[in-house]
């Protein structure tokens, strides 16, 4: 198991390696990280890594939004997720819908995708199936900036429990 003070001296390449993909598919998020070190906990790398997102332009956060799959999408269906986004929908059964639950999800992913432009995004480990839903349900209704801060939240939320299962 990787401890903080190993993740120190790591060379730049490896660090980026190693926490490239915390934040889905946006390895520069660990890149920019780098000169963040050395860190003293476990904390003070989640804060440093979230710091680099929130000061990052609006063009990136929008594409560090974008990486991220569809809940219980094609993707998944076909076995193209990331190992860390397969078990965190698979945590959630969303691996194994009935096909009627996948149509719901199908049409929620369409619809907010339509409606904002970049897909739903959730922390699943931190909610249920019906919980997914209920969100999908209430967040249609938020308006764009809303919806982009709380893709931002639930991506810190991702990212935190990646961290913490890479690190222990």
């Amino acid at each position: 198991m990787m401890t903080v003070s190993r993740l120190n001296e790591l060379l730049d390449e490896e660090f980026t390696a190693f926490l490239g993909g915390v934040y889905e598919h946006s390895p520069w998020v660990a890149a920019r990280a780098l000169g963040e070190r050395p860190f003293n906990d476990l904390n003070h790398l989640v804060t440093a890594m979230r710091g680099i997102v929130d000061a990052a332009c609006d063009a990136e956060k929008i594409a560090l939004i974008r990486a991220h799959p569809d809940l219980a999408g094609k993707l998944a269906r076909a076995g193209s997720l990331t190992p860390e986004s397969t078990r965190e929908q698979a945590g959630l059964g969303l691996d194994r819908l009935a096909d009627p639950e996948y149509e719901r999800f199908s049409r929620f992913n369409a619809d907010y995708r339509e409606k904002f432009g970049f897909p739903f995004i959730i922390c699943a480990r931190l909610t249920t199936k019906e919980g997914v839903l209920a969100a999908f349900e209430s967040r249609l209704r938020n308006d764009a900036a809303a919806e982009i801060a709380e893709a931002l939240v639930q991506i810190h939320h991702i990212a935190r429990l990646r961290i913490e299962d890479q690190l222990g």
